[in-house]
C-alpha cells in the first residue's frame, strides 16, 4: 500500500489522523508537559504565563484549523500571523528547536501512524521556522 503522505494535507485528512480535536487536545497537553519537563525548553516555558489553560485552547484550536479540521481559533479568537503574534520573543535557533524538541516528543507518545507523525513534525518546522527569522532572538 502506498504512503498517504501526499494526502495528509488535502480537506481535513490530518485533522482525521491526528484524532480531531480531542487527539489535538491530548498532544496539546502533553506537549506543554514536556515544556514544564525538559530543562532544555525552560526559556520558552518562561515566555507562557503560569496558568496554561488559555495557551493550550489555543494551541489545540490553531491546530485544529491548521490540520483542516474547524477553524476553531479563528472563531473563538480572531485571526492569527503566528509569525506577528510571536515577534516580541526572543525565539532563537535553541529556542526553536527546544520547542520542536518538545512537540516531537509529544507527537511521538500519540497513537498516530508512524508516516503521519513525520508529516506532522516537518509541517511544524514551517511556522517554528518563520517564528524564528521574525523575532527579536
Amino acid at each position: 500500500m502506498n504512503s498517504k503522505n501526499d494526502e495528509f494535507g488535502v480537506g481535513d485528512n490530518s485533522y482525521q489522523m491526528a484524532g480531531g480535536l480531542a487527539g489535538l487536545t491530548r498532544l496539546v497537553d502533553e506537549f506543554y508537559q514536556n515544556m514544564d519537563k525538559f530543562s532544555s525548553s525552560k526559556k520558552i516555558r518562561d515566555m507562557h504565563p503560569g496558568d496554561l489553560t488559555d495557551s493550550r485552547q489555543k494551541l489545540a484550536y490553531f491546530l485544529s484549523g491548521w490540520l483542516g479540521g474547524p477553524k476553531l481559533y479563528s472563531q473563538h479568537y480572531g485571526s492569527i500571523n503566528i509569525p506577528a503574534a510571536h515577534k516580541h520573543l526572543s525565539v532563537g535557533h535553541k529556542e526553536s528547536e527546544a520547542w520542536l524538541y518538545c512537540m516531537q516528543q509529544a507527537v511521538d507518545n500519540q497513537p498516530y501512524q508512524a508516516d503521519f507523525k513525520a508529516y506532522l513534525m516537518q509541517q511544524l518546522r514551517v511556522p517554528a521556522e518563520r517564528i524564528r527569522q521574525v523575532s527579536g532572538g
